[in-house]
Formats: structure tokens, sequence, C-alpha cells
């Protein structure tokens, strides 16, 4: 099958959407937690926490979506890291009104924040899991 045939990119755009569902529990757990752990400790948590989901969620589709080759999953994981950054911005300010400066601060790995680390893994998770079921 060719790159784009079969509709798998799209079923993978589409299983994106679920993610936020994930993204949600994520966050009531870590408010679960956050007042005795401290803001950043919470944060750092929360990071592994979504990895781990993810990693399952990722797992999840991949049994059921083969990715047929590299080309494909890298494209997949650029295309959600695409939408995740695009969503967390535009929701985040517009929606829930966070300034641009609050939402930039989960980037800055110095203040050890980690959001950076599960873009990361969003973004080589698909490659990842191909080349573990390939």
């Amino acid at each position: 099958m060719g790159f784009w045939d079969g509709r798998m990119i799209w079923k993978y755009v589409a299983a994106w959407v679920p993610g936020i569902a994930l993204a949600i529990l994520n966050a009531a757990l870590r408010g679960l937690y956050q007042n005795y752990v401290g803001e950043l400790v919470a944060h750092q948590i929360s990071t592994v926490t979504a990895i781990i989901l993810f990693a399952l969620y990722f797992h999840f589709l991949i049994t059921r979506w083969r990715i047929e080759s590299s080309r494909q999953a890298i494209t997949i994981g650029l295309i959600w890291l695409l939408l995740t950054v695009t969503f967390e911005f535009l929701f985040g300010h517009y929606v829930m009104g966070h300034p641009w400066s609050r939402l930039l601060h989960d980037y800055n790995i110095l203040e050890g924040r980690l959001w950076a680390v599960f873009l990361i893994w969003i973004t080589v998770a698909p490659y990842a899991f191909y080349r573990l079921e390939s």
C-alpha cells in the first residue's frame, strides 16, 4: 500500500481526539495529589503519568491499526505533535484564558518543567511502537 493509501494516517489523526480525554483524566488525577506534593512535583508526576497513559493508548492503537512504514510512523508522530501543541495553545489561551507566558512556562526545562518530554514522547512513540511490532 502507498503512504497515504488505506486511510491509515487519517485513522491516527482521528485517534488523536480521544487523547484529549486521556489528558483530562491525567489532569484530574493531578488535582488529587497536587496539594500534597506542590505544583512543580505534581507537574513532573503528571508528565510521567501522561507518558504512561499515552504509551498504553499507542499500544492499543498500533495493535489494531498496523503502521506500514517508518515514514508513516514518523508522520503520525509529527501530526500528533502539531495537533497537541496547537490545541494546547489555542484552547489554553482562548478558552481557558491563560496568558501566553503561562502556557510557555511549561516548556522551561531549566525550571524543572517537563512538558517538552511528553511532546517528544508523543512524537517518537508511533515510530518506537512500529519498530517494536515489526
